[in-house]
């Protein structure tokens, strides 16, 4: 596998920790607060959100703006499929659009061809 491959492959990898970390930690907290699920919930969610600070760290690309921006977009995506999962959340079409649109995006801010 070449090294442009591995790290395309790391990178997603990466989003996916990320946004496993950051939209789990949210949920969390929503958890110990919103359905008083106490101090326990919220301090788990705590950790997973300083998680998801250094997963971010870890990405490839060196351009913190990019990282950001790039994530997102996944994190609209994640959020709505987590959603899905854990909440029983059924997305309509306009959120599948918007969640696709999301993710073009992210390829494009990611991993179109840039000189240099």
């Amino acid at each position: 596998m070449d090294l442009e491959r591995v790290d395309l492959v790391r990178s997603v990898v990466l989003f996916v920790l990320a946004a496993v970390a950051e939209i789990g930690g949210a949920w969390l907290v929503w958890q110990g607060v919103r359905e008083n699920r106490g101090l326990l919930w919220i301090g788990a969610g705590f950790v997973a959100l300083g998680v998801y600070g250094l997963v971010a760290t870890l990405q490839p690309d060196a351009n913190f703006g990019r990282i950001l921006a790039a994530y997102g977009g996944v994190f609209v995506a994640g959020s709505l499929l987590w959603g899905m999962v854990v909440d029983g959340f059924r997305p309509d079409r306009w959120d599948v659009i918007g969640a696709t649109v999301c993710l073009v995006g992210v390829a494009v801010i990611m991993y179109a061809p840039r000189e240099g």
